[in-house]
């Protein structure tokens, strides 16, 4: 039962923490019509992989004993009309420190390619709600990103696959933190999205040949 999937949201728990507070994040895996899920409220390091919920699309629980995380339906209306096969969500601060300003995290470093460009912010609304699932579909929909702030929350970074996630949510955290230091000092330069287009094929070919 995505035994492969669930293994996959513990190998990346130790990256999700050095994110996000506490147990205050999440992250989910998809197969199919199918996901695996962080459980609500359970220590990173008191989770193995039998522990870890799976879900249909429909919002089925159909494996693991522990209530699922209380951002489910935002994880599950990604997967309803995204292609994601990984979504991860965090409070990291600086984001969510603009997250709170109600500002996006402009592109002013090249990592902001792995996220799709400049990262909007999709409206508040209570966490674990419906409202708050329908808001960050929107938000990712209508920019065509992979990633948003979530007004007054957080940060939602989706990805073919966990680490592909996490690792837009750290470019987000880490392009968030340059651009409040920098703005500190003057006005942070943003670059074209023609370079962002140009990092993106060039991380898409980035690695060693298989």
């Amino acid at each position: 039962m995505l035994d492969a999937e669930r293994r996959a949201v513990c190998a990346h728990l130790s990256d999700l923490a050095a994110l996000t507070p506490g147990t205050s994040g999440n992250l989910s895996v998809r197969r199919g019509d199918r996901f695996a899920v962080t459980p609500t409220g359970v220590p990173y390091d008191d989770i193995e992989a039998a522990d870890v919920p799976v879900l249909t699309l429909d919002g089925e629980q159909v494996a693991g004993d522990a209530d699922p995380s209380s951002e489910t339906a935002m994880h599950r209306g990604i997967y309803r009309e995204r292609d994601a096969g990984a979504v991860a969500h965090t409070h990291s601060p600086w984001a969510t420190t603009l997250a709170v300003l109600g500002e996006p995290v402009p592109p002013v470093h090249y990592a902001l390619a792995h996220a799709g460009g400049r990262v909007p912010v999709a409206d508040y609304a209570t966490y674990g709600t419906a409202d708050l699932a329908a808001n960050v579909v929107a938000t990712l929909t209508e920019a065509d990103v992979s990633a948003c702030l979530v007004a007054n929350h957080g940060v939602v970074a989706t990805g073919e696959d966990a680490a592909a996630a996490v690792e837009t949510a750290r470019a987000v955290e880490t392009t968030a933190r340059l651009y409040c230091q920098a703005a500190t000092i003057g006005d942070p330069r943003e670059l074209p999205e023609s370079e962002l287009a140009a990092v993106a094929a060039k991380f898409d070919a980035y690695g060693q040949d298989e």
